[in-house]
């Protein structure tokens, strides 16, 4: 099981999230803590300047922003609209 570190960044992100998307993080960040690479989470890792993050989808327009501690902890780092996450 993967320990999960929420950012304050994060944690303010998620709270302006409509209602829904709350809800469906919730059941993502799951599959997150079990596997981070579970094939229903999309998890990819990201390029150019965000080399070393990867991401994963909650719906299909909406991203969560994450990174290793180490192999067996996660560090949530933002979450956001995919045409706004990775600016």
């Amino acid at each position: 099981m993967t320990r999960i570190i929420y950012t304050k960044s994060f944690l303010k992100s998620a709270q302006k999230l409509p209602r829904v998307i709350q809800g469906k993080l919730a059941k993502q960040l799951e599959f997150v803590s079990e596997n981070p690479f579970n094939p229903l989470l999309h998890s990819k890792p990201l390029v150019a300047e965000l080399v070393g993050f990867y991401s994963f989808r909650i719906t299909r327009d909406w991203r969560v922003v994450f990174c290793f501690i180490d192999p067996e902890v996660i560090k949530l780092v933002d979450v956001a609209h995919r045409k706004d996450i990775y600016k």
